[in-house]
């Protein structure tokens, strides 16, 4: 087990962000680190599909409505 320290307002918003979500601290940072952490075995399509879906769910759409083949055939970074 690693220990971190952090300052209490912290580990007070962190715990509230865990609650938010229904856990306890240390269960919401295990499922974050099981979400950020690479797999050691290749992602079969439905999983990569899933794992695309929950990503595009955080993405915030784009302020100038671009879409990503705008930026593309824009050649627009």
């Amino acid at each position: 087990m690693t220990m971190i320290e952090i300052p209490d307002q912290q580990a007070a918003a962190l715990k509230a962000k865990a609650a938010a979500h229904g856990l306890t601290l240390e269960a919401w940072l295990k499922k974050l680190a099981d979400e950020e952490a690479p797999s050691a075995a290749p992602r079969s399509p439905q999983e990569a599909a899933a794992r695309i879906f929950q990503l595009q769910k955080r993405v915030k759409p784009d302020p100038e409505g671009w879409t990503v083949h705008d930026y593309i055939n824009q050649e627009r970074p």
